[in-house]
């Protein structure tokens, strides 16, 4: 890769920024991919079951919380210095070409995967010159 375009790269403003943390939330490593078509967002939230994940959007505020709760069976002692309980959290500032109204979630093993589809107005599209 040449430096110019290293250094234009690096200008381009990410699509979705993340905002500070949260007091009592573990903040979940998170991957963001873009195509012409839309961005995708996963975000790995070991131990969280579907029935545990709150996704929200507000503005342009996407917001993600996973709990993970297990209960150690009776009789049980713990050797292990993983917590049973955790509380996942992560806030996006999503950007304008970001359709928030076609957004679609889906979880598996743990990983949320968010597709975050682009407005129609965003895509890039070639104009005929006349003349």
């Amino acid at each position: 890769m040449n430096g110019s375009a290293q250094t234009q790269n690096q200008q381009r403003p990410m699509p979705m920024e993340p905002q500070r943390g949260q007091r009592g939330y573990v903040a979940p490593p998170a991957n963001i991919a873009a195509s012409e078509n839309e961005y995708v967002l996963e975000i790995e939230m070991p131990g969280v079951e579907k029935q545990g994940l709150e996704v929200t959007v507000e503005g342009n505020e996407l917001t993600i919380i996973g709990r993970r709760k297990q209960d150690l069976p009776e009789g049980e002692l713990l050797y292990s210095e993983t917590p049973l309980s955790m509380d996942y959290r992560r806030t996006f500032e999503l950007g304008l070409d970001v359709d928030t109204s076609k957004i679609r979630a889906e979880m598996d093993q743990g990983v949320l995967k968010l597709h975050l589809p682009r407005r129609e107005n965003a895509k890039r599209r070639k104009i005929e010159v006349s003349g």
